[in-house]
């Protein structure tokens, strides 16, 4: 199951990808709440929700566990699934996410609040929405609901990250926003960070690709596609 970054369509973000993982698993790729084909709703974004909605997909699809890839917003969303329903869950993979706002550096959370509608006329993602969204003229309500949800800090709990069981592999870019002291804190408390020559190695798995930002990061579909290939079979 493949969740999106925030304002993005799964176009925008796994395009490149879906055809590969397609020759070897099933895929579902899901567009959340307002986003690309999904219809906007009034009902309060909370990750609470739309880890619920994921759920809801399964349920529908009569899907009983699966392995999780999100990125961004996706990977947050992912990891709030992981927390409200482990036993959906097979494998997750977090690409550039984080599971609390201090896990950014403070330099992004000061950019999400300064964020303003106008901001996104005239850009890729009004262009992506404006293709396939099931009613263009809810694009305002979309921006201003989804900017106020950004803005909203939020904090999953250390404690909850630790009692994921499933194994789970960090993709980040080495200048992608995460605060990589908070990242390094995140692999520890899922089980990583160990001296492996001296015990097992960790089912848990972390992967810093250099010279990449938020953005450039999900272009490297090669390598993104290489860990994400090794550590699901």
């Amino acid at each position: 199951m493949l969740l999106h970054g925030a304002f993005m369509t799964i176009e925008g973000n796994w395009t490149e990808s879906i055809p590969e993982l397609l020759k070897n698993r099933k895929v579902i790729a899901i567009e959340l709440q307002g986003h690309g084909h999904t219809q906007f709703s009034d009902r309060k974004l909370s990750y609470a929700t739309l880890a619920s909605d994921v759920e809801g997909v399964m349920d529908y699809l009569k899907i009983d566990s699966a392995d999780v890839a999100g990125y961004s917003m996706g990977g947050s969303v992912a990891y709030k699934f992981a927390i409200q329903s482990p036993k959906r869950l097979r494998k997750l993979v977090i690409i550039s996410s984080t599971y609390k706002s201090s896990g950014w550096l403070p330099e992004i959370t000061n950019a999400f609040k300064a964020w303003k509608p106008e901001l996104f006329i005239n850009t890729p993602m009004k262009a992506a929405y404006d293709a396939v969204a099931p009613d263009q003229t809810k694009w305002s309500k979309f921006i201003e609901q989804m900017i106020a949800f950004a803005q909203e800090p939020f904090d999953f709990g250390d404690a909850n990250i630790s009692k994921i069981s499933a194994p789970v592999l960090i993709i980040a870019g080495d200048n992608d926003g995460l605060d990589k002291i908070e990242l390094a804190k995140t692999y520890k408390l899922l089980g990583g960070s160990v001296a492996a020559d001296l015990g097992p190695m960790p089912k848990s798995q972390l992967a810093i690709i250099p010279s990449q930002g938020h953005v450039s990061l999900m272009m490297q579909t090669t390598t993104i596609l290489t860990y994400l290939n090794n550590f699901l079979k």
